[in-house]
């Protein structure tokens, strides 16, 4: 009997669920198309939508003096951000610590859906918009869920295009977090967060 050591275990799962997100690709045109939108270009429409439901949220824009009315939300609107941005920041800089290739480059026949050269490990998008949904969570729980599950489907669809190992995304998703969550704890008592039901 063979015994395979922890991270041979651990290896293989990656692969093997790897495979079987990567094997509903180049099956239908039409899904294909869907998992590049939902991977490359809806990331960008919800960074917009946390924008505009941030400001309308507020009332920033029905507000009779919108720049006071701002003034008065900007550390919220921002630290959002801020966490997003920073997370991100910190998951490129870990790329070039692990300089983990993208499946394509380690799995024989993989055809991906996009084209990436950058290293892979962690996920930069997994990480920025965990981090983006915990941040909007902390304040508006019932919007929170949205982006977070928002963020699961970029960080599926990411897997699916096979630029992405299952891996790369969960350690995102939990770098993310955890970087949303300190950056609250820091910030809570001269921020003032507070979570609604909205």
């Amino acid at each position: 009997m063979v015994h395979l050591s922890k991270a041979s275990v651990i290896k293989q799962m990656n692969n093997q669920i790897f495979f079987f997100f990567y094997n509903l690709a180049h099956r239908s045109y039409f899904f294909d198309r869907l998992v590049v939108f939902i991977a490359d270009i809806f990331p960008y429409i919800v960074v917009l939508l946390a924008i505009i439901f941030l400001l309308f949220h507020h009332e920033i824009f029905s507000s009779k003096e919108p720049f006071r009315a701002f003034k008065q939300r900007w550390k919220e609107i921002v630290l959002v951000f801020f966490s997003g941005i920073f997370a991100w920041c910190l998951s490129y800089v870990l790329k070039f610590i692990f300089c983990a290739e993208r499946p394509f480059l380690k799995l024989q026949n993989i055809v991906p859906l996009l084209d990436k050269t950058d290293y892979s490990f962690p996920s930069g998008h997994a990480t920025f918009f965990m981090a983006l949904a915990l941040a909007i969570f902390f304040s508006h729980k019932k919007a929170g869920y949205v982006f977070i599950f928002f963020a699961l489907l970029i960080g599926i669809a990411r897997i699916i295009a096979g630029v992405h190992f299952p891996a790369d995304i969960l350690e995102g998703f939990i770098l993310g977090a955890g970087i949303a969550y300190l950056i609250k704890l820091a910030t809570s008592r001269t921020c003032g967060w507070r979570k609604t039901d909205i």
